[in-house]
């Protein structure tokens, strides 16, 4: 029978046995690698990555700054502060498309547009439009996230049940009661796992345009390392991303589980 659960201790053993069989496959490649060539860094061997480790945490001896220190305040802010305009962005044209059928007219045509644009085919526009400041890094994540959330949250709205509605607005609720009490804790859930899936395009749109503008954060770090070929920093930094995007998930859906019980149960 398809689908059927399995025991937590196997889900868990799977998990590990997953890792192992990864860290032992690049080992392997590392291996064969520094075989043909000792001084190689496109696949370093783990001694080579502890050094750019070392190098990454270890004050520079020109700016006395820590590349992993500098790299991840930047890339952070960037990326919080356009998730925040993003989220807020979508929830609220999302709410408005659903709830008013002039809005929906007005907004949901454009909006579906921008969903199809990749944000990285425009980072032209973004740096025409917005400068090579915070603000470009900011606007191109609120662009690339904000059109597919606000319609994911508009098509919740209008999944919500009309018996409800009724009953609210017999027991006399007004709209914006309807609105924030009844019908933002049914979107809710859907907010927190949308965003869930944003997480890793939002970071994608931020590396990218770092990696072509940025003076600084993870994507300008990437860059210069890779144009010497030096992956002994890059895989360690992009080990930390997937960590950091992995450990924003797990907090999300602990959030999801604290605030929205009712999902849950449901």
């Amino acid at each position: 029978m398809i689908r059927r659960p399995i025991q937590t201790s196997t889900q868990l053993l799977l998990g590990m046995l997953s890792v192992v069989v990864l860290l032992l496959g690049y080992t392997w490649l590392s291996h064969r690698q520094q075989v043909a060539n000792p001084k190689d860094t496109t696949i370093p061997s783990w001694t080579q990555l502890k050094d750019g480790v070392t190098r990454a945490v270890t004050p520079n001896h020109r700016s006395g700054e820590r590349w992993i220190v500098v790299d991840s305040k930047a890339t952070g802010y960037r990326l919080f502060l356009g998730l925040f305009w993003g989220i807020t962005g979508s929830l609220v044209l999302g709410i408005l498309m659903g709830c008013f059928p002039k809005i929906e007219a007005f907004l949901y045509p454009p909006l579906s547009v921008f969903a199809k644009v990749p944000p990285t085919a425009a980072l032209a526009v973004f740096m025409v439009m917005a400068g090579l400041g915070t603000s470009m890094y900011v606007s191109m994540i609120t662009f690339g996230i904000l059109p597919t959330m606000a319609v994911a949250i508009y098509l919740t709205v209008k999944s919500f049940p009309d018996e409800l509605q009724f009953k609210a607005y017999t027991l006399g609720a007004s709209h914006s009661e309807v609105i924030w009490t009844i019908l933002f804790k049914f979107v809710l859930p859907k907010l927190i796992e949308t965003t869930r899936l944003m997480i890793g395009p939002a970071m994608v749109y931020l590396i990218a345009a770092e990696m072509v503008f940025g003076d600084v954060g993870f994507g300008y770090r990437i860059r210069l390392q890779s144009k010497l070929l030096d992956m002994s920093v890059v895989y360690p930094y992009l080990a930390f991303l997937a960590a950091f995007g992995y450990l924003m998930d797990v907090a999300l859906r602990r959030m999801e589980r604290w605030i929205c019980p009712w999902h849950q149960q449901h």
